[in-house]
């Protein structure tokens, strides 16, 4: 099940709606801000700032897989709308990443 989860977005056959808006925008953020939720309070108790680093990167090859199935599947797609979510997925990961 897990494996064709990732298949189906990779090979661009997942509905882009569904990509962009629920598993980048909606999980994606999601897994993002627990991230860095529990990242913060493992700071709070003076963790290694190794550890903490980690736990707020961990989501970071996930989001750029995210990002570039997106783009796979708006490629596909083509037209306006698959290329305003192209550009939104790049701003998003940059988000992701920076934040």
């Amino acid at each position: 099940m897990l494996a064709s989860f990732f298949r189906l977005r990779w090979q661009g056959k997942a509905p882009l709606d569904r990509l962009f808006w629920r598993d980048m925008l909606l999980v994606g953020t999601a897994i993002n801000i627990a991230s860095s939720g529990l990242a913060l309070i493992l700071l709070g108790l003076k963790l290694p700032l190794w550890l903490v680093l980690t736990v707020h990167f961990l989501p970071v090859p996930y989001n750029i897989f995210l990002s570039l199935a997106v783009w796979r599947t708006a490629e596909k797609a083509g037209g306006a709308k698959a290329s305003l979510m192209m550009l939104g997925s790049a701003l998003w990961l940059i988000a992701t990443v920076v934040a």
